[in-house]
């Protein structure tokens, strides 16, 4: 069985990953900034990001001891790599059987089911 290559991420790993994705290259204050908590200790963001460095999801420059981080992982790898392993382990690898789950659990409406079969006729007609 074909292992992930990237590690799945605590909420608070994910939390602080998904601004590293948006910002693109980052200082822990940036973090800090859009976090929107202003009390967060800069060494507890600090700590996750070295954490979200030891996994191999992020790099850093070092400017003294300024560190600017950036993604060493896209948001789509990341993301694809985990709808891969929910596909092998909770749907026998069908994505099919995702899409009837979800369509399911989530209330799609006939519109929104159309629109998603839409795109996915696109995609196949490229």
């Amino acid at each position: 069985m074909k292992r992930n290559t990237h590690p799945s991420l605590t909420h608070a790993e994910e939390e602080i990953m998904q601004i590293i994705w948006k910002l693109k290259v980052c200082l822990v204050r940036d973090i800090i900034d859009e976090l929107g908590t202003p009390n967060i200790p800069h060494s507890t963001v600090s700590s996750v990001v070295r954490i979200l460095e030891k996994k191999g999801l992020v790099t850093h420059k070092a400017y003294g001891k300024t560190y600017e981080y950036s993604p060493l992982v896209s948001k789509d790898e990341y993301a694809q790599q985990h709808v891969q392993g929910l596909l092998q382990k909770y749907f026998s690898n069908s994505p099919k059987q995702l899409v009837s789950f979800l369509v399911q659990k989530n209330n799609i409406d006939l519109k929104e089911l159309n629109k998603l079969m839409q795109t996915l006729s696109n995609h196949n007609n490229k």
